[in-house]
């Protein structure tokens, strides 16, 4: 199964060092580009920067539909976008 995921669930299992649990349960984890810069961001380090760089099992994608975004806007957190 693949799954997309939003910031939160990658930063906290890395801070418990439990990340692992998305790839046993997933397989593979999809991060919009938001997401990939919120956590890489080098001016606010946070876990789970060095593993969205490194594991291969979390892919960046771009959004393919800016259309559903922007009906989303209200709901999602836009960050860095």
């Amino acid at each position: 199964m693949i799954i997309v995921s939003d910031t939160s669930p990658i930063n906290n299992l890395s801070t418990i060092n439990q990340l692992h649990l998305l790839h046993q349960l997933y397989g593979i984890v999809l991060i919009p580009e938001a997401v990939y810069r919120e956590l890489t961001d080098p001016s606010f380090p946070v876990a789970g920067a060095i593993e969205v760089q490194t594991l291969d099992w979390i892919q960046t994608r771009a959004v393919a539909d800016r259309t559903i975004v922007e009906a989303l806007s209200n709901e999602l957190d836009a960050w860095g976008s």
